[in-house]
């Protein structure tokens, strides 16, 4: 009787072992490992450079994509091949107007999460105008002005005083001299489908003075994305990159990493 009452304890033990290390181990699958960053009009992919390194230290694979910023359309290609490039399931995060960028391209089946971060998020058949019709200017968008191709830049002021107003001069300086032109036509692209509607969503919303923040509230809501708000500027990815990082890796723990795309309407 002893010892047939020592080796059931030792019989259970070993289920208990099995199932927790089969636990960790789903836990682990579970979580999406590829992070595809996609970044917004005057930027470049390093804009994600202090972010990069925290998930690249969490395991993440993480690619950075260099948007032509020409149009709508080039920016969605090459964000395409990026997720073709490092497989899925995947995490697509977009800055900016790239939030115009990941709602078409997210439709990839590959793609698991959206993360918008200070973005604009048109709906269905609606572009970047779109989207914006009816909200009030912001300060920023009087400092972005057209060359005679229609190409914007933003001013020095507006860098300054409304892009990045959180970062160091010296930092500060160095977004306004590297910036990237951006074609104006981008404005009117529409997106043919809002992949939001079948991907979970993620949104940061910081105090931002580029994109209307009710907008922001407004396009969070109509997605059901779980919002996070931070004290930060337009650019939260190079002030605040801890911040962004967790959202990022929230995301990537959350969503359906063992199907390619939520089924339904959210």
């Amino acid at each position: 009787m002893l010892k047939t009452l020592i080796v059931v304890p030792l019989a259970l033990t070993g289920v208990l072992v099995g199932s927790a290390a089969r636990s960790h181990a789903e836990r682990i699958d579970a979580t999406v490992r590829n992070i595809v960053l996609v970044h917004g009009a005057y930027a470049d992919g390093s804009s994600y450079a202090r972010v990069i390194p925290l998930l690249r230290a969490k395991g993440f694979h993480v690619t950075a994509v260099q948007n032509p910023l020409t149009s709508l359309a080039a920016d969605v290609a090459a964000t395409k091949r990026a997720i073709a490039r490092i497989g899925g399931p995947v995490i697509l995060v977009g800055h900016s107007s790239a939030g115009v960028v990941i709602t078409e391209a997210g439709n990839d089946p590959r793609v698991a999460g959206l993360v918008y971060i200070s973005a604009i998020a048109p709906d269905d058949g609606q572009s970047a105008s779109d989207a914006l019709k009816g909200y009030p200017a912001t300060p920023g968008g009087a400092e972005q002005h057209p060359d005679a191709a229609g190409y914007l830049t933003i001013t020095r002021k507006g860098v300054d005083e409304d892009f990045v107003p959180d970062l160091a001069p010296a930092d500060r300086a160095l977004v306004f001299e590297t910036q990237g032109d951006w074609n104006s036509t981008f404005l009117t692209e529409k997106v043919t489908r809002a992949a939001w509607r079948t991907k979970p969503s993620w949104f940061i919303i910081p105090d931002d003075r580029m994109v209307p923040v009710q907008h922001e509230r407004d396009a969070a809501a109509r997605m059901r994305a779980k919002v996070t708000t931070l004290a930060a500027s337009h650019v939260p990815m190079l002030s605040h990159p801890n911040d962004v990082a967790a959202v990022i890796m929230d995301a990537a723990a959350n969503a359906p990493a063992r199907a390619t795309a939520t089924a339904g309407t959210r």
